[in-house]
């Protein structure tokens, strides 16, 4: 899809050099960006995890990133702690609407005795 200036198939190589060379271009006007690890990888990762981010089934992303399984694309799901953070927000109710413990619920409790 991609050629070289030898007009051959791009190659992974070619590609990790494109990038390496962006991101000097880039640390001209963006200094932090020489710190950090940026390969074809990290611009990937990043990819699927903004597209989980603004909504896209992770499914769609498992075939979009070429995976055999869900596990593998669930990785993406647990990384990011954006996401998280929002969950655990959502938890956090305020204390008119919480329940009472469950181990002091005597229905509860009686019904598991009578397990």
């Amino acid at each position: 899809m991609f050629l070289n200036r030898l007009n051959q198939p791009l190659t992974r190589f070619g590609i990790y050099a494109v990038v390496r060379r962006t991101v000097a271009q880039a640390s001209q006007a963006l200094p932090s960006l020489m710190a950090k690890t940026i390969s074809p990888h990290c611009l990937r990762h990043t990819c699927a995890v903004h597209l989980l981010r603004s909504g896209v089934d992770i499914n769609t992303i498992r075939a979009w990133l070429g995976h055999v399984s869900l596990d593998t694309t669930h990785i993406y799901a647990e990384v990011d702690l954006e996401m998280k953070a929002k969950a655990l927000a959502l938890c956090d109710l305020p204390k008119e609407t919480r329940t009472r413990p469950w181990h002091t619920d005597a229905g509860l409790m009686s019904f598991l005795k009578a397990l």
